[in-house]
């Protein structure tokens, strides 16, 4: 793979902002950067007019934000035709609380979903839950879609969505881990955090991509 110069490298942001339906600006905002970090006017240095290289902080967030991969951000910069979005399933938190919609590993079971379209690269047995209410706020907000990908171990850092064995649905970030308990955080300040039991929980599905 050849070196990318600077003009395919911003052209690669604004194909992936075009993909995802939104302006450099807005996918800046997605990925937790300033709003005007993606601007015309910050791709040069305005007092010699010298070419401003994207970094590799902001790609790295760009990317994260989005769910799509390194390789596929080269193939953009290097002018090919990028992989169409994956469709994944989709399902309610209500449904994800109730019985027989998914298998014991926390994959959803049965065809004939709903599918939304999902910009990265969607790992096998991936689904998108749509969140409803209020007790993620400000992270995720009501109507807000997250796609996850079940997982036998989570980190701490990760933000998951935890299904305990009585049928209760939590999304939540991981605070601490033990050998017998999962201590979760709140997304919302106004909800206490939780510890659970880990004999008390069904499945654990990392959070991958949101559509915000």
């Amino acid at each position: 793979m050849s070196a990318f110069d600077h003009q395919e490298i911003w052209a690669a942001i604004d194909k992936l902002a075009a993909r995802l339906d939104m302006t450099p600006s807005g996918l800046a905002k997605m990925a937790g950067l300033d709003s005007t970090t993606f601007n015309l006017s910050k791709r040069t240095s305005a007092d010699v007019d010298r070419p401003r290289w994207l970094s590799t902080e902001s790609l790295a967030k760009v990317l994260t934000a989005t769910g799509v991969s390194f390789a596929e951000f080269a193939a953009m910069a290097e002018g090919e035709r990028p992989q169409p979005p994956r469709g994944v399933p989709l399902l309610g938190f209500a449904q994800a609380g109730s019985e027989g919609f998914f298998d014991d590993a926390g994959f959803p079971v049965g065809e004939g979903w709903e599918e939304v379209a999902f910009p990265g690269m969607a790992e096998e047995g991936c689904y998108a839950l749509e969140i409803s209410g209020d007790s993620m706020t400000p992270v995720y907000r009501d109507g807000d879609r997250i796609v996850v990908t079940p997982v036998s171990e989570p980190r701490r850092g990760d933000r998951v969505v935890v299904k305990t064995l009585d049928g209760e649905v939590l999304a939540k970030e991981v605070a601490r881990i033990t050998a017998r308990t999962l201590e979760l955080a709140s997304l919302n300040p106004a909800y206490a955090p939780r510890v659970i039991e880990r004999k008390h929980i069904a499945w654990i599905a990392r959070i991958i991509w949101a559509s915000q």
